[in-house]
């Protein structure tokens, strides 16, 4: 793949992944765009790879949620001790509007186990088919639909 093909089928894609990560992350814009840099530097080393066998949004999709679970295990993996000091980064007064605009919905999404998370986060903000989500998260269909039911009868008993 030409490295101006790949940038036209990232641009496509990039608000989608963004809002996905953003989700995945709890509205923490910083991590998400961490996670996805990390993910587009690691999507266009393997672009040469990439068989076509399934659309491009799947395939940067999953190299994105690889990247968040990474993200995870390093972040259990450390443990801060607890008197370390604790360092604050508040948002500007313009930020913080939008960044608690949907507070409610990322703590519920929290409370979610990580498959249920992902799979609603790709189904409801970005439209997925229950096929593409399998795809993405490398589980079967019927595990994603089971994974849907759950998060959302946890979200409703939360948002109610």
């Amino acid at each position: 793949m030409s490295p101006e093909r790949f940038t036209e089928l990232v641009r496509a894609e990039q608000e989608s992944l963004r809002r996905f990560l953003l989700a995945l992350c709890s509205g923490n814009a910083m991590e998400a765009d961490d996670i996805a840099q990390d993910a587009l530097v690691r999507a266009y080393v393997a672009s040469g790879s990439f068989l076509g066998l399934s659309k491009f949004s799947t395939w940067l999709f999953r190299i994105a949620y690889n990247c968040y679970a990474d993200r995870l295990r390093r972040k259990t993996a450390e443990t801060v001790p607890a008197d370390a000091p604790q360092v604050l980064n508040l948002p500007s007064p313009d930020e913080s509007d939008d960044r608690f605009r949907y507070q409610r919905l990322y703590h519920a999404l929290d409370s979610l186990s990580e498959k249920e998370k992902a799979v609603t986060v790709l189904h409801y903000f970005e439209e997925r088919s229950v096929k593409e989500i399998a795809s993405i998260l490398q589980i079967p269909s019927g595990t994603v639909k089971y994974h849907l039911f759950n998060a959302r009868n946890h979200l409703k008993s939360l948002l109610q």
